[in-house]
This record gives C-alpha cells, structure tokens and sequence, in this order.
C-alpha cells in the first residue's frame, strides 16, 4: 500500500487585518498563531484552502 502523500504547512502572516473567512480558513487548517506547522493530508480540498490563503503560509511537500 502506497503511503499517503502529506504536505507541511507552516504560517508566515498575520491574520490581522485580514477578512474573516480568511482568519477561519487558518483556523480551519490548524494555524491560528504565526510560526505554527502542521502536516496535513494532500487532498483537493487542503488544497484548496491552502490556495486560499496561499500569500500567509509556506508549503512543502514531503
């Protein structure tokens, strides 16, 4: 069996002053406080959600 792929997401940027659903989305993928990492499953929509906060974290696949 194929091990599944994961991605480590750390966040870069402040969700101050940002719009609300944005701030969720971090919340959403783990990260509320600057420099948090975590491993998430690659999947479309941790994908998706990674995309749409793409310019407050760093992605790299493992």
């Amino acid at each position: 069996m194929a091990a599944k792929k994961t991605l480590k997401v750390t966040q870069t940027g402040s969700p101050i002053r940002r719009r609300k659903d944005q701030r969720q989305t971090l919340v959403g993928l783990g990260l509320n406080k600057m420099h948090r990492t975590r491993e998430l499953e690659d999947t479309p929509s941790v994908r998706g959600m990674i995309n749409k906060v793409h310019h407050l974290v760093r992605v790299e696949e493992e």
